[in-house]
């Protein structure tokens, strides 16, 4: 079984989307839609697995686009923030997608995963740090909404990384910016994260313990590839060890 060692980890980080919230495939099926209506006529439609974890899971939004344009190759000039959502450029796409996932959320809230909830509890009990990222600029309204906002000591999202200048992941930069706002060097921090480039950015920025959590069970191997220490299909397959919970000899 794999298992976070505290004795040598004070923190754990853990990305939103399909680690914390179930939220990946809400991101998923609105993507399909707006690409989809982009693509009729165009190339064969969005795959929803296939595509999905191949080109946008756990980029920045418009980092999603471009790159599922360019693995079709289409080319679409960029626009910017005014672009009408919908509009055939990457800024119009991405707010056509970011608007759609924002009303599902409004319509039907957000379910966190409840084998990730008893970590947090678990590993807070246990006295270690725990915080919460998203290249998303919704974080904080899925995680609000979620009702686990007490259980993070520390959140940053794609609003931090857009005020900081911070590249997307497999980039480290973000999950960085939670170390240093943690006060802890990065070894002595765990990553638990999704999407492959999630797993590398946390290989690449030298943090103590990187887990990827495998739910499509499909991207294993690559995950290892990627850099992961340990992969599981859900956060209840983790055991924690190597410090004694608060209140208990």
């Amino acid at each position: 079984m794999a298992a976070i060692d505290l004795t040598s980890l004070r923190a754990v980080v853990l990305d939103t989307d399909g680690v914390v919230t179930d939220t990946a495939r809400v991101h998923a099926a609105a993507w399909k839609h707006v690409f989809d209506g982009f693509l009729r006529g165009r190339s064969a439609p969005f795959d929803i697995r296939a595509d999905y974890l191949r080109s946008v899971d756990g980029r920045p939004r418009l980092d999603g686009v471009r790159t599922f344009l360019a693995a079709r190759g289409i080319s679409l000039p960029e626009g910017g923030p005014d672009d009408e959502p919908g509009a055939p450029t990457v800024h119009g796409l991405g707010m056509a997608k970011d608007a759609l996932f924002v009303r599902q959320i409004a319509e039907h809230g957000v379910a966190a995963f409840p084998s990730t909830v008893a970590l947090l509890h678990e590993l807070r009990h246990r006295g270690c740090r725990t915080a919460v990222v998203s290249p998303s600029r919704h974080c904080h309204a899925v995680i609000s909404s979620s009702g686990l906002m007490h259980l993070f000591d520390v959140l940053v999202d794609g609003n931090d990384a857009a005020r900081l200048g911070l590249p997307g992941k497999p980039d480290p930069a973000l999950f960085a910016e939670v170390a240093r706002r943690l006060g802890l060097p990065a070894p002595e921090v765990a990553i638990v994260d999704d999407a492959l480039p999630g797993v590398e950015a946390g290989h690449r920025g030298g943090f103590g313990f990187v887990l990827a959590v495998d739910r499509s069970r499909t991207q294993a191997a690559a995950m290892s590839r990627a850099g992961a220490d340990a992969v599981v299909t859900d956060l209840a397959e983790l055991s924690v060890t190597g410090r004694v919970p608060v209140g208990r000899r």
